[in-house]
């Protein structure tokens, strides 16, 4: 199972989304920490809900952020933002629907999810931020 571990590698070099990413990332690892322990359904689902509610908040931030520095991706970005949420919320219907718990796998998916989006949406939207925040 992937864990995500926080690193300069993560770093958008903002802090203030830095330190929502550290936050999602702590999350992640308390969800995975949580299946990998068999934790209960009760727990994982609120875990689930933590992270994925968070992640909404998250964006939002970065989406005002966008708004304020007239970022030039920021349809783009706030599109991936979307699907990424439709995607986040579909997992948990799938889940709820077929009364399954998170397994490792759902894990390693909303790992990917999560640092993919980093590294790529957000690296460039990081770097435009640096070259225009006081």
């Amino acid at each position: 199972m992937h864990n995500i571990v926080w690193d300069s590698n993560l770093s958008v070099e903002v802090d203030e989304v830095d330190d929502d990413h550290k936050r999602l990332v702590e999350l992640h690892s308390l969800l995975s920490k949580a299946v990998s322990e068999n934790e209960s359904a009760e727990y994982i689902d609120a875990l689930l809900e933590e992270l994925l509610t968070c992640t909404a908040w998250h964006f939002r931030h970065e989406e005002r952020l966008m708004i304020k520095y007239q970022y030039d991706r920021f349809e783009e970005h706030k599109s991936e933002h979307q699907e990424l949420i439709e995607v986040g919320r579909e997992l948990q219907k799938k889940l709820q629907d077929n009364q399954r718990q998170l397994c490792e796998d759902d894990v390693d998916f909303l790992a990917d999810w999560l640092v993919v989006h980093i590294l790529n949406q957000d690296m460039k939207m990081g770097y435009f931020l640096m070259t225009v925040m006081d």
